[in-house]
Protein backbone atom coordinates (compact mmCIF):
# COMPACT_ATOMS: atom_id res chain seq x y z
CA UNK A 1 0.00 0.00 0.00
CA UNK A 2 1.33 3.44 -1.11
CA UNK A 3 1.60 5.56 1.61
CA UNK A 4 1.20 8.64 -0.37
CA UNK A 5 -1.02 9.00 -3.41
CA UNK A 6 1.93 10.82 -5.16
CA UNK A 7 -0.25 10.54 -8.19
CA UNK A 8 -2.58 13.76 -7.17
CA UNK A 9 0.52 16.00 -6.82
CA UNK A 10 2.31 14.56 -10.36
CA UNK A 11 -1.33 15.05 -12.07
CA UNK A 12 -1.37 18.59 -10.53
CA UNK A 13 1.98 19.27 -11.34
CA UNK A 14 1.57 17.68 -15.02
CA UNK A 15 -1.49 19.99 -15.34
CA UNK A 16 1.11 22.75 -15.06
CA UNK A 17 3.51 21.08 -17.41
CA UNK A 18 0.75 21.54 -19.91
CA UNK A 19 0.02 17.88 -19.88
CA UNK A 20 3.52 16.49 -21.02
CA UNK A 21 5.80 13.96 -20.56
CA UNK A 22 3.01 11.40 -18.50
CA UNK A 23 4.50 8.43 -19.81
CA UNK A 24 7.61 9.13 -18.98
CA UNK A 25 6.76 9.69 -15.56
CA UNK A 26 4.03 6.65 -15.21
CA UNK A 27 7.12 4.31 -14.78
CA UNK A 28 8.45 6.51 -12.11
CA UNK A 29 5.26 6.19 -10.14
CA UNK A 30 4.65 2.94 -10.06
CA UNK A 31 8.44 2.43 -9.17
CA UNK A 32 8.13 4.70 -5.97
CA UNK A 33 11.13 7.32 -7.50
CA UNK A 34 11.48 10.42 -6.19
CA UNK A 35 13.80 13.06 -7.86
CA UNK A 36 15.13 15.85 -5.82
CA UNK A 37 14.04 19.42 -7.11
CA UNK A 38 16.03 22.78 -7.41
CA UNK A 39 15.51 25.01 -5.72
CA UNK A 40 14.40 28.43 -8.06
CA UNK A 41 17.25 30.95 -7.61
CA UNK A 42 14.51 33.66 -7.59
CA UNK A 43 11.51 33.51 -5.75
CA UNK A 44 9.14 35.84 -3.59
CA UNK A 45 6.05 34.57 -0.88
CA UNK A 46 3.19 34.80 -3.07
CA UNK A 47 1.04 35.93 -0.26
CA UNK A 48 -2.35 37.26 -0.54
CA UNK A 49 -2.76 41.38 -0.75
CA UNK A 50 -3.37 43.21 2.40
CA UNK A 51 -6.72 45.78 2.00
CA UNK A 52 -4.81 48.16 3.94
CA UNK A 53 -2.03 48.64 1.03
CA UNK A 54 -1.12 51.66 0.13
CA UNK A 55 -2.53 53.64 -3.06
CA UNK A 56 0.11 52.87 -6.27
CA UNK A 57 1.80 56.44 -6.66
CA UNK A 58 1.71 56.19 -10.06
CA UNK A 59 -2.13 56.59 -9.77
CA UNK A 60 -3.05 60.64 -9.81
CA UNK A 61 -6.21 61.45 -8.41
CA UNK A 62 -8.57 63.40 -10.52
CA UNK A 63 -9.66 67.17 -9.10
CA UNK A 64 -11.67 69.93 -9.10
CA UNK A 65 -10.75 74.09 -8.64
CA UNK A 66 -13.90 75.90 -7.23
CA UNK A 67 -13.16 79.52 -5.49
CA UNK A 68 -9.41 79.04 -5.76
CA UNK A 69 -9.72 75.77 -3.61
CA UNK A 70 -8.74 72.40 -5.03
CA UNK A 71 -10.92 69.02 -4.18
CA UNK A 72 -9.81 66.07 -4.76
CA UNK A 73 -12.08 63.06 -6.01
CA UNK A 74 -11.64 59.40 -5.31
CA UNK A 75 -13.74 56.50 -6.11
CA UNK A 76 -13.04 54.17 -2.85
CA UNK A 77 -14.88 50.91 -2.78
CA UNK A 78 -17.16 49.25 -0.31
CA UNK A 79 -15.39 47.17 2.25
CA UNK A 80 -16.22 44.53 3.98
CA UNK A 81 -14.95 44.72 8.08
CA UNK A 82 -13.38 41.36 9.69
CA UNK A 83 -13.51 40.65 13.29
CA UNK A 84 -11.24 38.44 15.25
CA UNK A 85 -13.96 35.53 15.41
CA UNK A 86 -13.56 33.25 18.41
CA UNK A 87 -12.89 29.45 17.31
CA UNK A 88 -16.22 27.94 16.18
CA UNK A 89 -16.99 24.52 16.37
CA UNK A 90 -19.02 22.14 14.60
CA UNK A 91 -18.90 19.71 11.44
CA UNK A 92 -19.36 22.68 8.98
CA UNK A 93 -17.43 25.26 10.76
CA UNK A 94 -14.48 22.62 10.59
CA UNK A 95 -14.99 21.87 7.23
CA UNK A 96 -15.24 25.40 6.07
CA UNK A 97 -11.77 26.37 8.14
CA UNK A 98 -10.31 23.32 6.14
CA UNK A 99 -11.86 24.74 2.74
CA UNK A 100 -10.00 28.05 3.36
CA UNK A 101 -7.06 27.07 4.53
CA UNK A 102 -6.94 24.91 1.69
CA UNK A 103 -7.86 28.02 -0.93
CA UNK A 104 -4.85 29.76 0.72
CA UNK A 105 -2.24 27.39 -0.71
CA UNK A 106 -3.83 26.36 -4.00
CA UNK A 107 -4.94 29.30 -5.88
CA UNK A 108 -1.44 30.71 -6.14
CA UNK A 109 -0.81 27.55 -8.72
CA UNK A 110 -3.82 27.42 -10.26
CA UNK A 111 -2.84 31.56 -11.31
CA UNK A 112 0.31 30.24 -12.34
CA UNK A 113 -1.55 27.52 -14.38
CA UNK A 114 -3.58 30.00 -16.12
CA UNK A 115 -0.49 31.94 -17.60
CA UNK A 116 1.49 29.04 -18.43
CA UNK A 117 -1.78 27.82 -20.71
CA UNK A 118 -2.05 31.10 -22.35
CA UNK A 119 2.01 31.77 -22.80
CA UNK A 120 2.23 28.43 -23.83
CA UNK A 121 -1.15 28.93 -26.71
CA UNK A 122 0.69 31.96 -27.55
CA UNK A 123 3.92 30.24 -28.26
CA UNK A 124 3.07 27.45 -30.05
CA UNK A 125 0.66 29.87 -32.56
CA UNK A 126 2.71 32.26 -32.70
CA UNK A 127 5.82 29.83 -33.82
CA UNK A 128 3.53 27.91 -35.91
CA UNK A 129 4.99 24.84 -33.53
CA UNK A 130 4.13 21.13 -35.13
CA UNK A 131 5.08 17.52 -34.27
CA UNK A 132 8.34 17.19 -33.29
CA UNK A 133 8.79 20.92 -32.65
CA UNK A 134 5.61 21.27 -30.42
CA UNK A 135 6.85 18.05 -28.55
CA UNK A 136 10.34 19.39 -27.80
CA UNK A 137 9.45 22.74 -26.80
CA UNK A 138 6.31 21.06 -24.12
CA UNK A 139 9.18 18.76 -22.74
CA UNK A 140 11.31 21.66 -22.24
CA UNK A 141 9.07 23.64 -20.43
CA UNK A 142 7.78 20.08 -18.20
CA UNK A 143 11.11 19.79 -17.39
CA UNK A 144 11.76 23.64 -16.55
CA UNK A 145 8.73 23.39 -14.18
CA UNK A 146 9.64 20.01 -12.47
CA UNK A 147 12.96 21.20 -11.61
CA UNK A 148 11.06 23.94 -9.87
CA UNK A 149 7.59 22.96 -8.61
CA UNK A 150 7.95 19.49 -7.98
CA UNK A 151 9.17 19.81 -4.06
CA UNK A 152 6.50 22.02 -3.35
CA UNK A 153 3.78 19.64 -4.84
CA UNK A 154 4.72 17.10 -2.71
CA UNK A 155 4.11 18.67 0.39
CA UNK A 156 0.27 19.75 -0.69
CA UNK A 157 -2.52 17.07 0.60
CA UNK A 158 -4.82 15.28 -1.28
CA UNK A 159 -7.69 17.48 -0.64
CA UNK A 160 -5.41 20.56 -1.44
CA UNK A 161 -4.04 18.94 -4.94
CA UNK A 162 -8.06 18.15 -5.70
CA UNK A 163 -9.01 22.00 -4.97
CA UNK A 164 -6.04 23.14 -7.42
CA UNK A 165 -7.29 21.23 -10.21
CA UNK A 166 -10.79 22.69 -9.45
CA UNK A 167 -8.96 26.13 -9.97
CA UNK A 168 -7.63 24.95 -12.52
CA UNK A 169 -10.48 24.18 -14.38
CA UNK A 170 -12.37 27.53 -13.58
CA UNK A 171 -9.16 29.41 -14.31
CA UNK A 172 -8.08 28.04 -17.76
CA UNK A 173 -11.53 26.61 -18.88
CA UNK A 174 -10.50 23.55 -18.79
CA UNK A 175 -10.51 20.56 -17.05
CA UNK A 176 -7.30 18.82 -16.00
CA UNK A 177 -8.43 15.47 -18.37
CA UNK A 178 -8.87 18.42 -21.03
CA UNK A 179 -5.49 20.14 -20.76
CA UNK A 180 -3.27 16.68 -21.06
CA UNK A 181 -5.23 15.50 -23.46
CA UNK A 182 -4.50 18.56 -25.53
CA UNK A 183 -0.64 18.99 -25.08
CA UNK A 184 -0.26 15.36 -25.13
CA UNK A 185 -3.02 12.76 -26.26
CA UNK A 186 -5.34 11.05 -25.15
CA UNK A 187 -3.77 7.96 -24.10
CA UNK A 188 -1.56 10.26 -21.50
CA UNK A 189 -4.89 12.06 -20.28
CA UNK A 190 -7.02 8.74 -19.40
CA UNK A 191 -3.54 6.99 -17.80
CA UNK A 192 -4.01 9.85 -15.41
CA UNK A 193 -7.43 9.68 -14.95
CA UNK A 194 -7.84 5.97 -14.36
CA UNK A 195 -4.93 7.02 -11.67
CA UNK A 196 -7.31 9.59 -10.21
CA UNK A 197 -10.52 7.49 -9.82
CA UNK A 198 -8.32 4.97 -7.72
CA UNK A 199 -8.47 7.61 -5.23
CA UNK A 200 -11.68 8.84 -5.37
CA UNK A 201 -10.98 12.13 -7.99
CA UNK A 202 -12.40 12.98 -11.27
CA UNK A 203 -10.14 14.71 -13.84
CA UNK A 204 -13.15 15.16 -15.76
CA UNK A 205 -15.05 17.16 -13.68
CA UNK A 206 -15.80 20.53 -14.59
CA UNK A 207 -15.85 23.66 -11.58
CA UNK A 208 -19.57 24.33 -10.92
CA UNK A 209 -19.79 28.07 -9.25
CA UNK A 210 -23.49 27.61 -8.59
CA UNK A 211 -23.07 24.31 -6.83
CA UNK A 212 -20.87 21.81 -5.41
CA UNK A 213 -18.03 24.54 -5.40
CA UNK A 214 -20.25 28.11 -4.73
CA UNK A 215 -18.22 28.19 -0.95
CA UNK A 216 -14.80 28.00 -3.77
CA UNK A 217 -16.27 30.67 -6.03
CA UNK A 218 -16.90 32.98 -2.90
CA UNK A 219 -13.61 32.68 -1.83
CA UNK A 220 -12.34 33.23 -5.25
CA UNK A 221 -14.46 36.21 -5.13
CA UNK A 222 -13.13 37.79 -1.43
CA UNK A 223 -9.37 37.22 -2.84
CA UNK A 224 -9.98 39.43 -5.88
CA UNK A 225 -11.29 42.33 -3.96
CA UNK A 226 -8.17 41.78 -1.26
CA UNK A 227 -10.18 40.58 1.28
CA UNK A 228 -9.06 36.93 1.83
CA UNK A 229 -5.60 38.08 4.09
CA UNK A 230 -8.61 39.55 6.01
CA UNK A 231 -10.78 37.10 6.46
CA UNK A 232 -8.09 34.61 7.20
CA UNK A 233 -6.67 36.27 9.65
CA UNK A 234 -10.30 36.84 11.27
CA UNK A 235 -10.64 32.73 11.37
CA UNK A 236 -6.96 31.82 12.32
CA UNK A 237 -5.97 34.98 13.74
CA UNK A 238 -2.74 34.36 11.94
CA UNK A 239 -1.55 35.22 8.80
CA UNK A 240 -1.83 33.15 5.72
CA UNK A 241 0.73 30.75 5.04
CA UNK A 242 2.88 31.78 1.94
CA UNK A 243 3.52 29.98 -0.93
CA UNK A 244 7.37 30.58 -2.71
CA UNK A 245 6.54 30.93 -6.85
CA UNK A 246 9.58 32.24 -8.67
CA UNK A 247 9.04 35.75 -9.81
CA UNK A 248 8.91 35.13 -13.33
CA UNK A 249 5.41 32.96 -13.08
CA UNK A 250 3.64 35.54 -11.29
Amino acid sequence: MMKKPIYIYMVLLLTLLLGAGADAYAQRFWEKKSTKSKKAKTSVPFQPARASEPRDSSNILEYIVEDGDTIYIDHIRAAKVYSRLPKQKGKDWKKYYRLVHNFSKAYPYALVAKKLVAEADSTIAADNLRGTKREKYINSVQKELFDVFEGQMRKLTVSQGALIMKLIDREVGKSSYNIIKGYKNRMAAGFWQGIAKMFGTDLKKPYDPEGEDKEVEELVKIWEADEFYLLYWSLFWKEPPTVDIPKKYL
